[in-house]
C-alpha cells in the first residue's frame, strides 16, 4: 500500500539468506524479553591480572582469554590480549557484540552484568558474544582499537555505551586475514575488503527499474533519512532525500510522497509515518549456504554418538533461531506439520528436556529419548509445510570442535522461495469457449492493475511497492497471455494515470467496464510500532458485483497454494476507491509486508514475486472457468463464495 515512506529497523534480514548472517548462528541462550536486575559485578573483583604482569612472571598469555573489564557510569571498557598469529572478525548486531576468532579455540566462559553496557558474556569454540544493553551500529555504540603493551603484546580494547561511536578502525580492519574463506566470516565481518554491490543488482532479478545505487558499508552506515515525518502528511508533497549511505559523497534517494485525501478509500498503510534502520541493506549480503535439502540428511564423519546438549535459541525480530550441536555421523529428519516441526536424530543421545514460551515463533521445544535416538519437538504458533514457515542449514564445525551445527529458523512468514518447476506453471488454454463458462462468447479479458507509479512510489522499506506491483502484474501478463487471455495493463512502466489521486483511481478503475474481471496488486505496511504484527498475502473486495467476494476468495486460496505465504484470509471493511466504482467483479491483492523483516525480504525474491504471479494468474484462470465473471448467473455466487481461506 502507499507509504509516506517506510524504512523498518530489521537487523534480522541483513542478508538474503538466514544462514549467512552469521559464521555461527547464535552462539548463546535466548536474550531476555526483560532486562534482568543483577547487580553489577565491580571490575576489580574480577579483572584478571594485566598481561605484562603474567609475562613478568613466566605466564604465558592467551589470546582471547578472560578481560579485563573497567566502567563509568555510562560507558563500559572490556580488553582482550592478543597472542600472535591470532586473528578475528567484529560483526555488530541488535543484541551485541559477535567476535570470530581464528587461529586459537576458545574456553567455554560465561559471565553477566560487566558493567552498565555490557550485560553478559559468553565464550567457547570460535566465537565470544558481548551481549550489550542498547543495539550496536556500524558505528554507533561501541568502538574497537588496538594498543602494544609495554612487554610488545597485542590488545584489543573495545567500549561500549549509547555515547560512545567509531565502530572499528581503519587498522584494526586490516588484521582479517584474506585468506579466511567468505563461508567462515560472517557477513558482515568489518574486513579488509569491504563488500561492493548495489540495490539495483538485487533488484534486477525481480525486473525492477529502480536505479538507486548502495555502497556496500557495515552495519549501521546505510539507510538514513535525513527527514522524518512524526504524523501523516496531509497538505503539499514532500520529497524525503535518503542518503544511502553514511559518508560526505554518498548518493541519495528521492521518496515524493503526494497527500491525499482520506475519503478516497485507500488501501491500509497509507498513513505510515517515516522511520529509519539503522543497519546495512539486506542487499549488501550475498547468500553463502544452501538450505538443507531434502527433509533429511547425515552429518559427515564416522558415527560416534555423543550426548545433546540443550539447543541454542537465538532470537530476532520475527524469527526464532534453533542450534543443534550434532557429533559425527549423526543423521537427522525433519517432518513439518499443521503443529510444528519434528526433528528425529539417530546416533545420538539426550535427557529429557524441554522449555515452554520460549518465543513468540517458538512455543516451546522438548526432547523425547529413545536408545541411541532422540526426538526434537519444535511447537510453532502457526502450521508448517514443506517448504514455508521454516528453513534449516547444516553449518560446518567451528573451530576444533568435530560437532556440525543443524540450524532450524522458525518464522510464520517464511514463504516458499523454490523457483516453480515447468509442471508446476502450466495453465490450460482458454481458447474460444473450451471449457470456459463466462457470459462472452469473444476472448476473455481481464484488466490488472500495478498500485501506484510515478510520483506516487507507495510502501518504502525493504522494497519500493510502485516497483514491486510492476513486477507481479507483468509476470501475471504473460501467464495469461500464454493461456489465451487478453490482458490489459492499467499501467506498463513506471507512471500514472493522472497526477490528481482520485482521478487516478477512477480512470483505473473505468479500464474494467469491458472486461470479465479486474485485480489491483499492492504491497502492505504497518507502522514501526505494529510491523512484526503483519506478514503474509491478503485479498479485498467491495460489494461492487455480486461476484466480487467469490473472485476474491478464489485468488487468495491459489496465492496462497502457490506461494507459500501466511494467509491473512479476505477483507471488505474498507470502501477501496478502487474497487468500489467497478463494474467487473474486482478483488485487490496484498502480496506482503514490506515492514516486516521476513516478509520484507520475500518480496525481494524473484521465486517468490514470480510465485505470487502465478498464485494470481491460477486464481484468474480458475474463475473464468468456473463462471466468475462479469455477465455470468449470480448464482454461482452461492456455489463458490464459501470457504473463506
Amino acid at each position: 500500500m502507499k507509504l509516506r515512506a517506510l524504512l523498518l529497523m530489521s537487523t534480522l534480514v541483513a542478508s538474503g539468506s538466514w544462514a549467512s548472517a552469521q559464521g555461527d548462528p547464535f552462539q548463546r541462550a535466548a536474550p531476555e524479553q526483560v532486562v534482568p536486575g543483577l547487580s553489577p559485578v565491580q571490575a576489580a573483583e574480577t579483572a584478571p591480572r594485566p598481561a605484562s604482569q603474567l609475562l613478568a612472571q613466566g605466564v604465558g598469555v592467551t589470546a582471547f582469554g578472560a578481560p579485563r573489564v573497567s566502567s563509568t557510569p555510562d560507558q563500559t571498557k572490556v580488553v582482550f590480549d592478543l597472542a600472535p598469529g591470532v586473528t578475528y572478525s567484529l560483526t555488530p548486531s541488535w543484541n551485541g557484540l559477535l567476535i570470530d576468532v581464528y587461529g586459537t579455540q576458545l574456553s567455554a566462559t560465561s559471565r553477566s552484568a560487566l558493567g552498565p553496557a555490557v550485560s553478559g558474556l559468553r565464550m567457547g569454540g570460535g566465537q565470544i558474544l558481548l551481549s550489550t544493553t542498547a543495539g550496536l551500529s556500524g558505528n554507533d555504540g561501541w568502538k574497537a582499537t588496538e594498543a602494544t603493551l609495554a612487554s610488545g603484546s597485542r590488545a584489543l580494547i573495545l567500549e561500549f555505551g549509547t555515547g560512545v561511536h567509531g565502530g572499528a578502525t581503519d587498522s584494526l580492519r586490516a588484521l582479517i586475514p584474506s585468506s579466511v574463506s567468505s563461508a567462515s566470516v560472517p557477513a558482515f565481518a568489518l574486513s579488509a575488503t569491504p563488500r561492493s554491490g548495489t540495490t539495483s543488482a538485487a533488484r534486477s532479478s525481480l525486473g525492477l527499474s529502480s536505479t538507486i545505487s548502495v555502497p556496500s558499508t557495515p552495519p549501521g552506515s546505510g539507510w538514513r533519512p535525513t527527514a522524518t515525518s512524526a504524523a501523516p502528511v496531509r497538505a503539499a508533497p514532500v520529497t524525503v532525500q535518503v542518503p544511502l549511505a553514511a559518508r560526505p559523497t554518498a548518493p541519495t534517494a528521492s521518496v515524493t510522497m503526494t497527500p491525499v485525501p482520506a475519503e478516497l478509500g485507500l488501501p491500509p498503510g497509507d498513513d505510515v509515518v517515516v522511520t529509519h534502520p539503522d543497519v546495512a541493506h539486506p542487499s549488501e549480503v550475498e547468500p553463502e549456504i544452501a538450505e538443507v535439502s531434502p527433509l533429511a540428511g547425515r552429518v559427515p564423519g564416522s558415527s560416534q554418538g555423543g550426548l545433546l546438549t540443550a539447543p541454542r535459541i537465538g532470537k530476532n525480530p520475527g524469527m526464532t533461531r534453533v542450534v543443534l550441536d550434532l557429533p559425527p555421523g549423526a543423521s537427522y529428519r525433519l517432518q513439518p506439520g499443521k503443529l510444528g516441526l519434528e526433528v528425529v536424530l539417530s546416533g545420538v543421545s539426550a535427557s529429557a528436556l524441554s522449555e515452554n514460551d520460549v518465543t513468540p515463533e517458538l512455543r516451546a521445544w522438548r526432547y523425547t529419548p529413545a536408545g541411541e535416538s532422540v526426538r526434537l519437538t519444535l511447537t510453532t504458533g502457526t502450521p508448517l509445510t514443506e517448504a514455508s514457515g521454516w528453513r534449516a542449514f547444516l553449518l560446518p564445525p567451528l573451530g576444533q570442535s568435530d560437532r556440525s551445527r543443524l540450524a532450524i529458523d522458525v518464522a510464520p512468514a517464511f514463504a516458499n522461495l523454490r523457483p516453480l518447476s515447468g509442471q508446476e506453471r502450466a495453465l490450460t488454454p482458454l481458447s474460444g469457449q473450451a471449457g470456459l463458462n463466462y457470459a462472452s462468447a469473444g476472448r476473455p479479458r481481464v484488466v490488472l492493475d500495478p498500485g501506484h507509479g510515478g510520483r506516487d512510489p507507495g510502501a518504502v522499506g525493504t522494497i519500493v511497492e510502485k516497483e514491486v506491483t510492476l513486477a507481479v502484474a507483468r509476470r501475471t501478463r504473460d501467464y495469461l497471455q500464454a493461456a489465451g487471455v487478453e490482458v490489459i495493463m492499467t499501467r506498463d512502466s513506471d507512471t500514472e494515470l493522472h497526477r490528481d489521486k482520485a482521478t487516478d483511481l477512477r480512470m483505473r478503475s473505468s479500464m474494467a467496464n469491458n472486461a470479465q474481471l479486474f485485480v489491483s496488486v499492492h504491497v502492505n505496511a504497518m507502522p514501526a510500532q505494529n510491523a512484526l504484527k503483519g506478514y503474509g498475502v491478503e485479498t479485498w473486495w467491495n460489494p461492487n458485483h455480486p461476484m466480487s467476494a467469490s473472485f476474491a476468495s478464489i485468488l487468495q486460496k491459489n496465492m496462497v497454494d502457490v506461494s507459500g505465504a501466511y494467509s491473512r484470509g479476505l477483507r471488505s471493511s474498507s470502501p477501496l476507491g478502487v474497487l468500489r466504482n467497478n463494474r467487473a467483479p474486482a478483488a485487490l491483492v496484498e502480496v506482503g509486508f514490506t515492514s516486516h523483516p521476513v516478509d520484507g525480504l520475500n518480496l525481494r525474491d524473484a521465486n517468490y514475486i514470480d510465485r505470487v504471479a502465478f498464485g494470481i494468474a491460477k486464481g484468474v484462470h480458475e474463475a473464468l472457468r468456473s463462471g466468475v465473471s462479469a455477465g455470468s448467473a449470480p448464482a454461482a455466487v452461492g456455489r463458490l463464495q464459501g470457504g473463506t481461506p
